[in-house]
């Protein structure tokens, strides 16, 4: 039978969808930012802890990670464009609203679980669906480059973040998210569409027709089913921890109290936020080109390079901000090129021991170890800065779990065997009209 589906033009629409991704993920990475800006001024106004806006930074967190696999299932059952635009309006009101909060309960409720469920849908489980659905050819690239958009995005806003709360007070800075993050609707509407098949493509570099998987039942039971299957995989287990290091050693250590830490040593808040801004920018190189060789070299042994160098990196994080000069330079540069780096080869690990289309909601919950291991560190190095004084002891933790990681991620298989691959969904007849 030929197949009714055209085969990618040199320009097609694959490169539209993937730069509507783009676009979208960079305008909204500016909530993901904010929580490290609000951390002294809150504190300065309302005498709120580190240890309490860390807490809600976990709550934000968890949700950010936890909701991602039922984000994945959604997306699946009702459409990318349909659960994005939700997400962006969620993620929007959400960070409005904080201009108005003066209760700790207010940031616990609003940037904590509002925006935080939002977000979730808007995870890197986002640029895992675009990837997987429209790439069967330069996925590693395609992943990276809208990763890079996603955590570059966050980075660079905080110059701008900075300087608002420092000049116009910390209100104004949930008024630009809320604004930014709105502005990407429009987008989405005109630009993003669920999967290739709908404007009568194949997935990019396809050469053959494959049969697509209409999802069917409750997208809460799949994505318990894709992860009960998975609990039962020691590769599951080996990525959900050490992307749980991952996520305690950039978005819940560095990201959300390195400018709390710069204070300590003399440096500014924008100055310190200029330096997030560094990390931003050497991250869209290293992500790019980490998704470059995902495509090429054996994912697991770049998965070991990535936290063995970081974990190094860090050790010297605290003696870099004391001096500062080119040392703290170096650190951002190096550190940068390796950020988010780790999200490509694990996006390729899920979908090669899990298939192309379980694997997005398998990663979803290795995502979600991601969160748990950023909630730990955004609450937990609060909380010892408030008892010792200092970041110190934090960032030498982290530099030690990326160590473990690099060992751990060794043993994963390097092809998957029939007893660690994803079983295939049973069709059900119940469910799907179509068997009975």
């Amino acid at each position: 039978m030929t197949s009714t589906l055209r085969r990618p033009r040199r320009l097609s629409y694959h490169w539209v969808v993937f730069g509507a991704a783009f676009v979208v993920l960079l305008g909204a990475a500016g909530v993901r930012s904010t929580p490290s800006v609000l951390i002294d001024p809150l504190r300065d106004e309302f005498g709120w802890s580190r240890a309490t806006v860390g807490f809600a930074v976990s709550i934000n967190v968890l949700l950010y990670g936890f909701i991602g696999p039922f984000a994945a299932a959604l997306q699946q059952r009702y459409g990318l464009r349909r659960v994005t635009v939700i997400a962006l309006t969620i993620m929007a009101t959400g960070a409005a609203l904080t201009t108005q909060m003066n209760q700790s309960w207010h940031l616990f409720l609003l940037w904590g679980f509002v925006v935080g469920a939002g977000s979730g849908c808007m995870a890197t489980v986002f640029a895992s669906t675009v990837a997987s659905r429209w790439f069967a050819t330069r996925r590693g690239v395609v992943t990276g480059v809208l990763t890079a958009a996603g955590a570059s995005g966050q980075l660079v806003f905080l110059p701008l973040l900075s300087w608002t709360a420092e000049h116009h007070g910390w209100r104004w800075v949930g008024a630009i998210v809320g604004m930014s993050t709105f502005a990407m609707v429009p987008v989405v509407l005109l630009f993003l569409r669920n999967k290739p098949e709908d404007v009568g493509l194949l997935p990019y570099g396809a050469t053959t027709e494959a049969p697509v998987v209409a999802a069917v039942g409750n997208p809460i039971s799949n994505a318990f089913g894709a992860g009960a299957a998975a609990f039962q995989s020691g590769t599951f287990w080996l990525l959900f921890g050490s992307f749980a290091v991952c996520g305690l050693s950039t978005t819940g250590l560095v990201q959300t109290h390195f400018i709390s830490a710069a204070h300590d040593h003399g440096i500014t808040g924008p100055r310190a936020g200029t330096y997030l801004a560094m990390v931003g920018g050497f991250d869209v190189i290293g992500t790019i080109a980490s998704g470059w060789l995902t495509d090429r070299w054996d994912a697991r042994k770049l998965l070991m390079a990535y936290y063995l160098f970081r974990g190094l990196s860090l050790f010297f994080l605290d003696p870099a901000l004391a001096h500062g000069g080119g040392g703290l330079f170096g650190f951002m540069m190096f550190y940068g090129l390796d950020w988010v780096a780790t999200v490509p080869p694990t996006i390729a690990l899920c979908i090669q021991h899990f298939g192309r289309d379980r694997g997005p909601l398998v990663y979803g919950w290795v995502f979600a170890g991601h969160q748990v291991g950023g909630a730990i560190a955004a609450w937990g190095a609060g909380a010892l800065h408030d008892s010792t004084g200092s970041y110190r002891l934090s960032f030498v933790i982290a530099g030690v779990a990326c160590i473990v990681a690099a060992v751990g991620v060794l043993r994963i298989r390097a092809v998957p065997s029939a007893s660690d691959a994803m079983p295939p969904p049973v069709p059900d007849p119940a469910r799907d009209p179509a068997l009975t």
